[in-house]
């Protein structure tokens, strides 16, 4: 896991580098998932909002960000889960996206869209959630599994709208949301022992090689920013640097 850390943190430190921002701030990250518990930012590993622009109102943006996620569900199982069924891990995020920027006064809405890849690394298997989810299909009274998993790169696509608002010429506020649908592959294999309510016990093996981890929902983002540049305006680059 700790050489994992040090590749994200470098491959961050490698797209700060080779960005030629006029903007830079402080911002905070959080992600909602469906199905799943709130997930939070790493700080200060999320660079966010660099890349160049292709005409005045049109620009290409990346970053990367690296998330602490509680919880994350599994999909395309034999069964539905309401709660989270992996987690807690660590998520790089790495966005791709066209961003339109419209900028009048002390205003800039930015409209995104694009794609993102994603991994999952640290992963814990959350029993708890899976036994119950495992009992109620199977219609046991008790479930004990035992799994083992691999996990594999994702990717995704998303849509979102960015609203900042400068205080003054050079100081501005940014809200953020993304909407997110992504999937990476997770096959499950192991076995499970259970038991009826009559005490019968019951030993089945498990294979799932079909299992996802669902990277669905919804990401906020607050920001603090500075602008050299002296706020928006038309043919102003709109790159950001964040962390």
């Amino acid at each position: 896991m700790i050489r994992k850390i040090k590749f994200i943190v470098l491959a961050l430190l490698l797209i700060t580098s080779f960005a030629q921002a006029q903007q830079f701030g402080l911002s905070f990250s959080y992600f909602l998932p469906k199905n799943g518990y709130l997930s939070t930012p790493v700080s200060p590993f999320s660079v966010r909002g660099i890349g160049v622009n292709l005409t005045d109102f049109l620009s290409l943006e990346t970053g990367g960000s690296l998330y602490r996620m509680s919880g994350l569900n599994l999909k395309d199982l034999p069964f539905d889960s309401k709660n989270p069924l992996v987690g807690p891990n660590f998520t790089a995020f790495v966005p791709a996206e066209l961003v339109l920027m419209l900028k009048t006064g002390k205003v800039e809405l930015d409209l995104k869209g694009g794609g993102f890849f994603f991994y999952c690394f640290g992963n814990k298997i959350n029993y708890g959630n899976f036994d119950r989810a495992l009992r109620t299909f199977e219609e046991l009274e008790v479930v004990n599994s035992d799994l083992t998993f691999t996990s594999k790169p994702g990717f995704g696509y998303h849509a979102g709208a960015e609203l900042t608002l400068y205080v003054t010429s050079s100081v501005g506020v940014s809200f953020e949301t993304n909407y997110l649908v992504g999937q990476a592959g997770f096959p499950l294999k192991g076995s499970y022992t259970g038991s009826d309510n009559s005490g019968t016990l019951t030993t089945a093996d498990i294979d799932y090689k079909d299992a996802k981890i669902d990277f669905t929902g919804l990401e906020f983002t607050i920001s603090l920013i500075f602008d050299a540049g002296g706020g928006p305006s038309p043919g102003k680059k709109s790159n950001k640097r964040r962390r």
